[in-house]
């Protein structure tokens, strides 16, 4: 996970973050005097076109925690509160620009009892959610059937879904996501 920090008009990202962003984004790295020995790498955007550097990220597996200023800078003597407000997942996107009007966005959520597995698939962007309850020898198929359909973004397991060893393949080799 990347951390998107806003200091002023720009979201910053520090140290293995900056690095990474710098080469998944073609930005700059630059430094900054830290105190340390080293400087503290860096690199930023401006916040107001984040979400198509977001967007980038996201589509490259990555997740961003976006980092804000929870008061007004002008207004505060020392340090400004700031706080992660938000987590951006390949399905958890809701912004627009950031999303394919061609095709669902789906979250997947798999929980595996000993009795029965549930699968379900959620578009946040739409609220449209699908969900369906499987056993028997032919879970497993039935669920890479589900993903397969669905095409899921993104996919949240319990633990005992690791148990269907064909379910991690797909998702894998076929979806580009993991478990």
């Amino acid at each position: 996970m990347l951390l998107f920090f806003r200091l002023g008009d720009f979201y910053e990202m520090f140290f293995d973050d900056a690095k990474i962003a710098s080469n998944e984004l073609d930005l700059v790295l630059t430094g900054k005097d830290c105190g340390q020995e080293e400087r503290a790498p860096m690199c930023g955007v401006p916040f107001h076109s984040a979400d198509s550097y977001i967007a980038k990220l996201v589509g490259r597996g990555y997740k961003v925690a976006i980092c804000e200023q929870l008061e007004d800078p002008k207004s505060v003597k020392g340090l400004v509160k700031r706080d992660v407000v938000r987590i951006i997942t390949p399905g958890t996107v809701i912004e627009g620009n950031m999303l394919d009007d061609s095709e669902n966005n789906y979250l997947c959520s798999i929980c595996k009892t000993e009795k029965e597995t549930g699968i379900c698939f959620a578009d946040v962007s739409t609220a449209e959610f699908h969900l369906t309850a499987v056993k028997g020898e032919n879970a497993q198929d039935e669920i890479v059937n589900q993903l397969s359909a669905y095409q899921p973004k993104e996919i949240i397991i319990s633990e005992g879904v690791l148990d269907y060893s064909e379910i991690a393949n797909f998702a894998r080799s076929r979806l580009n996501t993991e478990l």
